[in-house]
């Protein structure tokens, strides 16, 4: 009996820490806004703002499936501040990964870009600049 017990307590810690979508409500419950961005960078590739917003999703440890669940006029400290109402919250270190990946990905300075109105599609511009 305690080994079912300790069984159903770990499967809801797994499915606690895995099955959950991180996904803040504002965003999740969004239609895909792939044509907004195609609309807004028209003489850009689809595949390009794909892999960019593979990227942010990645470092803010979103399901790559949620990718189009951002348009270009987010702010990156709004979907930041969703995460993380409270400011007492730890946060996962979303910008520093941000910071890296782009880097490592765009050789570009994420410090030199950032301010605290940044949307995506401003970070996405200056990517492609």
């Amino acid at each position: 009996m305690i080994e079912l017990i300790i069984s159903v307590v770990l499967a809801y810690l797994v499915w606690s820490l895995y099955g959950e979508d991180t996904l803040p409500k504002k965003y999740r419950k969004r239609n895909c806004m792939g044509a907004n961005w195609k609309a807004q960078f028209p003489e850009h590739s689809a595949s390009d703002i794909r892999a960019f917003l593979t990227l942010f999703v990645e470092s803010f440890a979103f399901d790559k499936k949620d990718k189009f669940q951002f348009e270009p006029n987010d702010k990156l400290l709004t979907i930041y501040r969703a995460l993380y109402p409270h400011k007492w919250h730890a946060d996962a270190m979303e910008f520093e990964t941000l910071a890296d990946d782009l880097g490592r990905k765009y050789r570009v300075d994420f410090g030199s870009i950032w301010y605290d109105d940044l949307t995506l599609g401003e970070l996405y511009r200056a990517l492609s600049a």
